[in-house]
């Protein structure tokens, strides 16, 4: 894999179209506009795109035959590394996909149904319609602990207010979807549910002690971590307690290498929330948000705003040695390790081989 290959591979973005090759002119004008391409292969062709993430906004989700095709033609459009297909179906209030696919209870219904069961077949039935659809990762369950009524953001897509009870669902979710083939994502860490401030629109802070983040926070991400968990969604908040800089944990090194990776000893995918959100852009530009969540530990970046700039910045940065390519490639071979885990790579890896010889168990950078 060259540089660029490897970068684009670090890379998930949105695409508005209902089709990869043939959206609708109105689909085509907005990528213009927004991304400068025409449809779904262009954008996976120019970025080498490691992941594409659904929305019924974008126009990706009109039903399941629709679906499916789009799902077909994105992987049509890249033949040596396929691309991890995504969506926010946690069910309930976020659902992405909607009827004819199974309508499921959301995460609070189930926290209140005290059923570890019902929450883990929810997950087993969401996910293998996902996968039908040829989405293999699912950006749920959701791991915040929602302590605060107010909240504007999380509320009713947590399981509850009660860390232990949280954790257990979660562990029981990620189970669900595993069994069904579909990467997980808890999120979002370090815990986004004391908070009264939305981080779509602006910068929130939690102020809790580092006790009070062991005590409420901690406990559903160690708890999905030891469920294997396939990614780490940051959050786009301050946490004074956990790293006193300002910065957002997106761009906390000692919240995503100290604590998550060091003290939790997870060595997962770590992605970013969406980064075209208000709260990752009130402090740095759009071309230093890439680099400094890589620099913090992040593997994935999540729909950035401007992704030429995004993308340049990082393959800049490795060129000036803000970045190695030796750190780019950690990050590619935990992407890699996520895909060969939902099988996405079983073509790929056979291909290395001779047809009786079985796939390696852990992929590497110069055999994608």
């Amino acid at each position: 894999m060259s540089l660029e290959d490897k970068v684009g591979q670090l890379f998930v973005m949105h695409v508005y179209g209902h089709s990869a090759t043939d959206p609708d002119p109105a689909d085509v004008d907005t990528n213009l506009r927004e991304l400068g391409v025409r449809d779904a292969a262009e954008l996976i062709a120019r970025y080498r795109l490691g992941g594409i993430i659904y929305f019924g906004w974008a126009h990706n989700t009109r039903s399941p035959h629709q679906i499916a095709e789009l799902s077909e033609g994105i992987q049509k459009a890249s033949p040596t590394v396929p691309v991890l297909i995504s969506v926010d179906q946690e069910h309930g209030a976020v659902a992405r996909i909607g009827a004819p696919a199974t309508l499921l209870p959301g995460a609070m219904a189930l926290g209140a149904s005290g059923s570890h069961e019902h929450a883990r077949e929810a997950a087993r039935i969401a996910g293998a319609e996902l996968r039908a659809l040829g989405i293999r990762q699912d950006h749920a369950p959701d791991a915040d602990v929602n302590v605060d009524p107010a909240n504007p953001v999380i509320g009713v897509r947590s399981f509850g207010a009660d860390p232990d009870a949280v954790a257990g669902f979660v562990a029981a979710q990620i189970e669900g979807y595993r069994s069904a083939g579909i990467a997980t994502a808890a999120k979002h860490f370090p815990g986004h549910g004391d908070t009264t401030d939305d981080s779509h629109t602006e910068l929130p802070h939690i102020h809790h002690t580092r006790e009070e983040w062991d005590r409420v926070d901690a406990p559903p991400f160690r708890a999905a971590i030891a469920a294997g968990v396939d990614s780490v969604m940051t959050a786009h908040i301050v946490v004074p307690a956990l790293d006193p800089s300002g910065d957002p944990a997106t761009l906390s090194r000692p919240i995503l290498t100290g604590i998550l990776r060091e003290e939790l000893g997870y060595d997962g995918v770590i992605a970013t929330d969406s980064l075209a959100m208000r709260g990752v852009r009130t402090k740095y530009g759009d071309d230093r948000v890439a680099v400094l969540a890589l620099k913090a530990g992040a593997d994935q970046l999540l729909n950035p705003p401007r992704p030429e700039v995004a993308w340049n910045a990082v393959v800049d940065a490795v060129g000036s040695g803000e970045l190695t390519e030796e750190r780019i490639e950690e990050s590619v071979l935990r992407v890699l390790r996520m895909k060969a885990r939902v099988g996405l790579l079983d073509h790929v890896l056979h291909q290395e081989g001779t047809p009786s010889t079985p796939p390696a168990p852990t992929p590497s950078v110069d055999a994608a």
